[in-house]
């Protein structure tokens, strides 16, 4: 089961205007939005479905994170080889 965060673009013009693209609405109704880089968006679907797929071990096994270390390292910590950094992204 894969998990999937509703997400839109806003796209930034030469003047600094802010426009939202949404082709399918999911927005409509919302006064309030938050921009996230679409790597790193990328980058937290993944990782909600590796938690979502894991059993936890690994994750305990971790122990502290560094906050100067990126996300994305997160999944080479965790043990993910590309092939399964593949496989999760198809589930997108």
């Amino acid at each position: 089961m894969a998990y999937k965060i509703d997400n839109a673009i806003v796209k930034k013009d030469m003047a600094g205007n802010l426009t939202l693209i949404d082709p399918e609405n999911v927005f409509e109704n919302e006064d309030a939005f938050i921009a996230v880089k679409s790597d790193d968006l990328i980058t937290i679907q993944l990782l909600i479905n590796s938690i979502m797929k894991n059993d936890f071990k690994s994750w305990r096994e971790l122990g502290v994170i560094p906050e100067t270390e990126p996300l994305k390292s997160l999944f080479v910590r965790l043990g993910y080889s590309k092939e399964d950094i593949a496989n999760l992204l198809k589930d997108l």
